[in-house]
């Protein structure tokens, strides 16, 4: 007995239904219970915390050959404290800037934050090295943290002012000729003008007083002249 036709068909689009939703499934998607603001300090801070603690593991190598018997210990414990210190200052700082408002905090308020995580980052610190380094560890690594932010500022209000400039005078201020080794100095358009107008008063200067100097050899020329003919009129020549 064979199959009819419907029957066929049905058989067939069950198993392009099938095959479609099989192929058409989504995979069960991971969600992400944490919220962007928090992955916003975490991810800097876990990769400041990295580069600190490479820059750790540079450091105690070479210090570790000087100094222990034991250099990669040495290497390995000074990588440690730095990651701790540099991860804890940047999760700190940008918890603080995003508790006062990111986008709106002042630089002077950059300097306050950035003086915050040093102490809790130098406290951090300060517990893997024992309980009497926190309270220098705070104190030493807020001001260093204050004073980093304090340069960076003026760094940064420099290149502000630099990036507003007029593009030909951040060309002169740029250029090589401007270096305190160079003989030549780059000019301005109202430099070069000043310097015109001040070699013009030289000049006309120079002239007034050569002006002078004729009037006064005329006013003794005329004089001489007067002298040797009042002479004459007084002494006539024989004839």
């Amino acid at each position: 007995m064979q199959p009819n036709t419907c029957a066929i068909k049905k058989v067939k689009e069950d198993m392009t239904q099938s095959s479609r939703s099989g192929g058409s499934g989504d995979a069960p998607q991971r969600r992400n219970d944490l919220p962007p603001e928090v992955l916003e300090i975490i991810v800097p801070a876990l990769k400041f915390g990295g580069l600190s603690g490479m820059s750790g593991l540079l450091v105690g190598g070479f210090a570790g050959v000087v100094r222990s018997n034991t250099p990669f210990l040495f290497a390995l414990a000074s990588g440690i404290q730095w990651s701790v210190l540099g991860g804890t200052f940047w999760a700190s700082r940008g918890a603080v800037l995003h508790a006062w408002g990111k986008d709106k905090v002042a630089p002077r308020e950059k300097v306050s934050a950035s003086a915050i995580a040093g102490a809790v980052g130098g406290t951090a610190g300060g517990l893997l090295r024992g309980r009497r380094n926190v309270l220098p560890g705070a104190i030493m690594f807020a001001l260093f943290g204050a004073t980093g932010q304090v340069v960076y500022n003026v760094a940064d209000a420099r290149n502000s002012e630099r990036s507003q400039a007029p593009e030909e005078e951040r060309d002169l201020k740029n250029s090589w000729l401007n270096s305190k080794w160079s003989p030549m100095k780059v000019l301005s358009d109202a430099e070069y003008e000043a310097m015109l107008q001040e070699k013009l008063l030289r000049i006309n200067a120079q002239i007034a007083l050569v002006d002078e100097n004729i009037e006064a050899l005329r006013i003794q020329e005329r004089k001489i002249a007067a002298k040797r003919a009042l002479d004459e009129s007084q002494f006539p020549k024989s004839t």
